[in-house]
């Protein structure tokens, strides 16, 4: 069995496929879900030999089944905000662990540690209702920073706008983690000059305002933040770990995680060309006590370098997670 640290600790290509091919014997052998899911399309251990040939289990199963690889007590659930008819996913989590270790880990390899930060959380769709995973890593940010004035912000804008004018002023490292619409309300509100201030949109407008691509969304929020660069994160319910976007929209994993794009006409065949436009699908090794091998309904591409853009959703897909900026 694995620890958080066998996965945390994963550093090269050469380790994340060797560890990857045990994560999926192992779900294979654990996971009753990805297993008849294997069978059927007869995707077993004895025909799967390299990391190419391992299936991905469609994301929609979260919504109908319970996806575990463990038979450990289930210590939360996450679910997914979803629109009002449409069910929601749920992810079980058997070991938080694995969880915070990620989240933790994964925004320190790209920004350094969070006690570094200022911690100002803009999340109000997200506060509202119960069993959202960005709010339990948004709190443990908070909670992880050193600065008292990290903190949750609902729908007092006002004091939100003076606390970020204050901070950014007395040079202090602020992060911004907001859902779009409200970062938008925000600077409807107030335009801002900032020098000290990472803006980090987690995406969604969450029916408040109309959706808009990313190009057009950046460029209002630099404007109105006084920024050059607006951050993502990417993730989602069903992983337990996000992509990060250090501007341009461009995303990349850290070395625990990876995003392989599928031809979006045929779900089983992985598109061996860089830069071209496919289904997304996701290794996350986090997940070992689920499914650690996801086929989304995102769009996008991924590049050389292993960097990636999400570029949409897939038509009559629902709207739900986080990042889903529709074409």
């Amino acid at each position: 069995m694995f620890t958080p640290e066998d996965i945390i600790s994963i550093q090269t290509r050469k380790e994340f496929h060797k560890i990857a091919m045990k994560v999926y014997r192992y779900q294979y052998e654990n996971n009753p879900v990805y297993r008849e899911f294997c069978n059927l399309i007869r995707k077993t251990p004895t025909e799967v030999r390299s990391l190419d040939q391992v299936p991905y289990l469609p994301i929609e199963f979260f919504k109908s089944k319970d996806v575990l690889s463990s038979t450990a007590p289930i210590q939360t659930t996450f679910t997914s905000s979803g629109t009002t008819g449409t069910i929601t996913s749920k992810h079980h989590v058997t070991d938080l662990n694995y969880y915070e270790e990620s989240f933790r880990k994964g925004f320190s390899y790209f920004y350094g540690p969070i006690e570094d930060y200022v911690v100002l959380a803009l999340l109000p769709s997200y506060l509202e209702r119960e069993g959202s995973s960005l709010i339990y890593m948004a709190d443990d940010f908070i909670k992880q920073s050193s600065h008292p004035e990290s903190g949750f912000y609902l729908h007092n804008y006002e004091e939100l706008i003076a606390n970020l004018k204050l901070l950014d002023r007395e040079g202090k490292n602020v992060l911004l983690l907001g859902v779009t619409y409200a970062l938008l309300d925000i600077i409807e509100q107030h335009q801002f000059e900032l020098n000290n201030t990472i803006i980090m949109e987690t995406g969604g407008m969450k029916g408040k305002r109309k959706e808009m691509i990313r190009e057009e969304l950046h460029a209002i929020l630099c404007k109105g933040f006084g920024v050059t660069k607006i951050h993502s994160e990417y993730g989602m319910t069903e992983l337990l770990s996000q992509g990060y976007s250090l501007g341009d929209g461009v995303f990349q994993c850290p070395p625990w995680m990876d995003i392989v794009i599928r031809d979006p006409e045929d779900p089983f065949t992985l598109l061996d060309v860089h830069g071209k436009t496919g289904g997304v699908n996701v290794i996350d090794l986090a997940n070992i006590n689920s499914c650690s091998f996801i086929a989304t309904q995102d769009l996008g591409k991924k590049y050389e370098d292993g960097s990636f853009e999400i570029l949409g959703r897939f038509d009559h897909s629902d709207i739900r997670g986080c990042n889903l900026m529709v074409l």
